[in-house]
């Protein structure tokens, strides 16, 4: 049954009659009696006992206006709710990416938009590119910011909505050689013990292909995802690290600028990515276009 006989339903057992009910609706007296006889035989029973009065709900009416009132309350709320995340009131967005652009680009991207529409939600999941790509295939994220290339199965799925390079720098302990230095070459470090990021991560691949494009095998040493976690084992001597750029605009960190590759710069590609064949929600959209001007 459609709800809206049903609305019909309620302003005529609250009226008392049909007369009231109809000017209430905004419609003829006989469209309101024409609703009502159908109603009743659909159903097969009576819905009102007519009386000098006026119109009396029958039991049967009773019955079906407890259970039609709360189908129509929940059918209003969630128009109400759509409403909502149409407008910008509600809702939440779901975004992954890599501790780089996790602990430098998001936050100030996440406090604008929070500024902006403080009704929203932003959830964040820190991870590598894989794991990302992964779960914005199966719709745990609406929204990822992966290194490139990202090889996982049904990655074709995913479409490149913004680029950006992040430039890597050698980062090293107090008393190295090449401590104060504003460069390296690959050759430099041959046999050097490095703090590099974990194995199978792209940014890890992306650093050994350049060290082997050169004739090096870094010799890594420990394995790490986080950048602090690199920064501090790499203060504390254990070895040389690779870091991001951005990271080193952080002026608690006493590395300076970091050294860049002589060799040629060593960037990895990032991108923000979702899946081409699902629509975003106006929450997820309006944060996709604030971290695209984020990136450009």
């Amino acid at each position: 049954m459609e709800l809206t006989p049903l609305r019909y339903l309620r302003a005529i057992a609250d009226a008392g009659t049909m007369t009231v009910a109809a000017q209430r609706l905004g419609l003829s007296q006989p469209t309101l009696s024409a609703a009502v006889r159908k109603m009743e035989e659909e159903l097969g029973v009576d819905l009102f006992s007519r009386t000098g009065r006026g119109l009396t709900p029958t039991e049967a009416c009773l019955v079906l206006l407890e259970h039609s009132d709360q189908a129509v309350r929940s059918v209003d709320a969630g128009v109400r709710a759509v409403r909502a995340l149409a407008g910008l009131e509600a809702g939440t967005v779901r975004i992954g990416a890599g501790a780089t652009v996790v602990t430098y680009l998001l936050p100030g991207v996440v406090e604008r938009f929070r500024r902006a529409h403080p009704d929203l939600r932003v959830s964040v999941r820190e991870a590598g590119s894989i794991q990302v790509a992964e779960a914005l295939l199966t719709g745990d994220l609406d929204l990822g910011v992966v290194t490139l290339p990202v090889n996982v199965p049904g990655g074709s799925e995913l479409m490149t909505v913004a680029r950006a390079q992040d430039e890597l720098r050698l980062i090293c302990p107090d008393g190295h050689t090449l401590a104060g230095g504003s460069d390296f070459a690959w050759s430099e470090l041959a046999g050097e013990p490095v703090v590099g990021f974990e194995a199978g991560s792209s940014v890890r691949n992306v650093i050994d292909q350049a060290a082997m494009t050169h004739g090096v095998s870094l010799e890594v040493v420990v394995e790490l995802r986080s950048i602090e976690g690199i920064a501090r084992m790499v203060q504390a001597g254990v070895g040389v690290g690779f870091v991001s750029r951005s990271a080193l605009e952080d002026t608690s960190q006493p590395f300076g600028a970091g050294l860049a590759c002589r060799d040629g710069r060593l960037v990895r590609a990032l991108a923000l990515v979702r899946r081409r064949d699902r629509s975003l929600s106006p929450a997820a959209a309006e944060f996709e276009s604030a971290l695209t001007q984020a990136m450009v």
